[in-house]
């Protein structure tokens, strides 16, 4: 009689540990949670208003960069295409549930116009962004959302070519937000640079003539009058892988003059001589052409082996 008891009490015990935070036979979805937050209404004012119980205090969206690769560098454009990831992070005090009343589920992940989301703006953007249409959304049960976009932009950059091609490059990436004040949105970074940079290094997938060397942040407020914005830089340092100058047109240009030299001094006759530095001027010509069609149309300062070639 009192096994038999033993085993009731087991099997009591067993269904309520498998029932809690449901009804009995119910099976949760995460549809259930949806219609909780009622999501699929038509009004839209969740995915527009500033979700802030408290307008006095600031929202605050933590930030995370992510570089993963470097497509693209015109010289003669002044641009740059980058192709990274930007984690956003913040919280909605509005959207919160109860995990024990879904079978536990603590998130849920949703288009991005589901919500209320920074409006983000990048200041060097030249062209229109470009994405994998990732735009979804991960919500958890205590308000948390956290997003991570991938784009690819193009930068206007100041490129300096003195050093030319063995010059290294800084562009800076300045997201801002400039439809809310410092006193609505304040935009934090998550991680230090040098975390960034780390992580940036792992991931980082391009190998072709531009190397990343290095990425440092910067935190400001930029603005006129009493209204400030919140920005955050992004400084991507790079460097220009030079063998391929060096081998198609450093060497073969020595060549061109240490050859040029050795015919001069030579026991050659005059018209040898003549026909050969014909030879290397039109060589010399050809290079210059060359070397045209790489360099910036227009620069304070035109690079040395241009300034020596020509």
């Amino acid at each position: 009689m009192q096994e038999k008891m033993q085993r009731a009490f087991l099997a009591i015990l067993t269904l309520s540990l498998g029932t809690v935070g449901a009804a009995p036979g119910h099976v949760c979805t995460y549809y259930d949670v949806i219609k909780h937050l009622n999501v699929s209404s038509l009004d839209k004012l969740n995915a527009h208003v500033l979700p802030k119980r408290n307008w006095k205090e600031p929202l605050e969206v933590k930030t995370d960069f992510m570089l993963i690769a470097i497509l693209s560098v015109a010289e003669k454009l002044q641009t740059a295409t980058f192709y990274f990831m930007l984690n956003l992070e913040w919280t909605n005090t509005l959207v919160n549930w109860n995990p024990q009343d879904f079978c536990n589920i603590s998130k849920v992940v949703l288009p991005l116009d589901t919500y209320w989301s920074p409006p983000l703006f990048i200041l060097e953007e030249v062209s229109e962004q470009k994405s994998n249409k990732l735009e979804y959304l991960v919500v958890t049960h205590d308000g948390g959302f956290n997003a991570a976009l991938p784009l690819q932009v193009t930068i206007t950059c100041s490129l300096k070519i003195l050093r030319f091609p063995f010059d290294t490059q800084t562009c800076n990436v300045s997201v801002a937000s400039f439809l809310y004040p410092v006193t609505d949105l304040i935009m934090k970074l998550k991680r230090t640079s040098a975390e960034m940079k780390e992580i940036s290094q792992t991931y980082f997938l391009t190998d072709g003539e531009w190397k990343f060397t290095n990425l440092s942040v910067i935190e400001y407020e930029e603005g006129m009058d009493d209204t400030r914005f919140s920005v955050i830089t992004y400084m991507i340092s790079m460097e220009r892988q030079s063998i391929l100058y060096v081998l198609n047109l450093i060497l073969p240009t020595c060549a061109l003059y240490l050859l040029d030299m050795a015919v001069l001094f030579g026991p050659s006759s005059l018209e040898e001589k003549v026909n050969f530095q014909i030879a290397i001027i039109l060589g010399s010509s050809m290079l210059a052409v060359i070397l045209n069609n790489i360099l910036p149309t227009s620069s304070n300062k035109p690079p040395v082996i241009g300034t020596c070639l020509y």
